[in-house]
């Protein structure tokens, strides 16, 4: 067996790497870096790497000493995959996953699947009617009809029988997340229980039942009410997302449309998972005390019969270039807010780092220009914030979210944003400023650097982002290099008005200036 271990060897001192290392989380977007050893020269990071035949990839980083191991498993999959219709799909299909196997979380997996099938058969039932716009009193009654079959299936369920078993053997932190992009399964166990998350974590990937379906739909369905329906932040996002992108998928909700979240079937929901969510598709990051050798041997042992899956839908469409501002209005009871963004690029690309540095700038700590300007100088705001995305594979949106302090309006909030971009034309930022920045980015590498769960979930995420994780220790560089220069560059390029959306949240008796 052939197990392939890389070392970075770096003669940097311990306080450059550490600013270093800051920078490419950074560049990044998430995570923390690794764990620095206690010498400041020939430094080595021994991250081992390990592809099955069947294309699921491990990234082990071994800590000796650390009581405890973190595991991240990323799946290549996210809601810019999913079609209209199913969004909602990898959300829903995050919460399913922690129902149970075929062995764990049943008394009597033949019963279940009886139900199930019933169910389904009245699930058919009500999407025919809605298709055929007879959706009569008869749906309704079906609804209910299906609650109560789900009732007597959880008869046969041991609720929480998964994260039971984890708990119970010491496992913290039990957690998934979907975005864009990926989803993202994670946990830390007892480094003496390493094996036992092989066998879970196996089992969940080849022997899923996607138990509960419905009463975990309505779940979803709920969650999209309290996040996005009757939350202003939530609303406002997503008609500021949804105004700026016309095409591309980052228009559509991670969490899924309601009409589409209450039609999702159980078989597509599973045929989706089964074909895209294949060893093919998962990265697998290990961060603590772990002998390597051990980590492939499980690895072959308990995932390399899994089948290989399809790569995801490529996301084919790309947004085309915005020709004049736009901008949205959302009316509701609640306090104003806004909203401003501009289309940018991926952030792999060149001129990422430079929009990294701006946003720092801008918004980074009571010292940025935008804090001290708004909400210090001339108190027209509460809080003032910047962020790139929705994602990261795909051009996105530097955003500016700004709350105006009464008696000011998003307007006066909007004029004083504008105005700061513009000096920043004729007057590029210090280097004094640009030093502080990178001040900011050594202690937050400093703080980051301990914790065995960043640097899992760093190495997964840009081993996911750029094909190999060693692409951002190669870029981190880039965003300590930032000159004033391309500070002012970026902001000529990109922070036009024609480039613009702007979204505001008002009251319906508002004043619109």
């Amino acid at each position: 067996m052939k197990v392939k271990r890389v070392f970075i060897r770096s003669t940097l001192t311990l306080q450059t790497w550490a600013t270093t290392i800051a920078a490419i989380s950074l560049l990044v977007g998430v995570g923390t870096p690794p764990s620095y050893a206690q010498t400041t020269a020939g430094l080595e990071l021994p991250v081992v790497e390990h592809r099955l035949a069947n294309g699921m990839r491990f990234l082990v980083f071994p800590r000796p000493g650390a009581p405890t191991v973190s595991f991240v498993v990323q799946y290549s999959v996210g809601g810019v995959n999913e079609l209209l219709g199913h969004t909602g799909t990898a959300h829903l299909l995050e919460h399913l996953l922690f129902k149970g196997t075929e062995t764990l979380g049943t008394r009597n997996l033949d019963a279940e699947r009886s139900l199930f099938i019933r169910m389904d058969a009245l699930q058919d039932s009500i999407l025919a009617l809605q298709a055929s716009h007879r959706d009569t009193t008869s749906s309704p009654l079906m609804r209910a009809r299906i609650r109560a079959l789900e009732d007597e299936a959880n008869v046969y369920v041991q609720p929480n029988e998964f994260s039971r078993v984890l708990s119970t053997n010491g496992a913290r932190g039990l957690n998934a997340t979907t975005d864009w992009e990926s989803t993202k399964y994670v946990v830390e166990m007892p480094a003496n229980r390493v094996e036992l998350w092989f066998l879970l974590e196996s089992d969940r990937m080849s022997n899923p039942v996607f138990r509960q379906f419905y009463t975990e739909r309505d779940v979803v369905a709920e969650e999209r009410l309290l996040r996005v329906d009757t939350q202003p932040g939530g609303l406002l996002f997503e008609a500021h997302v949804g105004a700026a992108f016309t095409v591309h998928p980052y228009r559509q909700p991670v969490v899924g449309y309601m009409s589409d979240i209450t039609r999702l079937r159980r078989q597509g929901v599973a045929e989706y998972y089964h074909r895209y969510y294949g060893a093919g598709n998962a990265i697998v990051a290990i961060v603590g005390d772990v002998v390597p050798e051990q980590i492939v041997t499980w690895a072959e042992e308990y995932f390399g019969h899994l089948p290989t899956g399809d790569p995801p839908p490529a996301v084919l469409t790309e947004e085309p270039a915005q020709r004049g501002e736009r901008r949205v209005e959302v009316i509701l009871d609640a306090q104003p807010q806004v909203r401003i963004g501009w289309h940018v690029v991926e952030v792999s690309h060149q001129d990422a780092p430079a929009l990294r540095v701006l946003s720092a700038l801008l918004t980074g700590g009571r010292s940025s220009r935008l804090y001290r300007r708004l909400v210090m100088r001339d108190q027209i705001a509460t809080n003032v914030y910047s962020s790139l995305g929705p994602g990261s594979r795909f051009p996105g949106m530097f955003t500016i979210e700004a709350t105006p302090r009464a008696p000011n309006t998003t307007r006066a909030i909007e004029a004083a944003v504008y105005a700061e971009l513009d000096a920043l034309l004729h007057d590029p930022p210090s280097e004094t400023e640009l030093q502080r920045i990178r001040n900011q980015l050594e202690a937050n590498g400093v703080r980051r650097l301990t914790s065995n769960m960043g640097l899992a979930l760093q190495l997964a995420e840009s081993s996911s982002i750029f094909g190999d994780w060693r692409t951002t220790f190669e870029l981190s560089g880039r965003l300590l290099n930032v000159g004033p220069g391309d500070v002012s560059r970026v902001v000529q390029i990109f922070f036009s008005r024609e480039n613009r959306t702007v979204a505001t949240l008002a009251r319906s008796n508002s004043p619109t200036h």
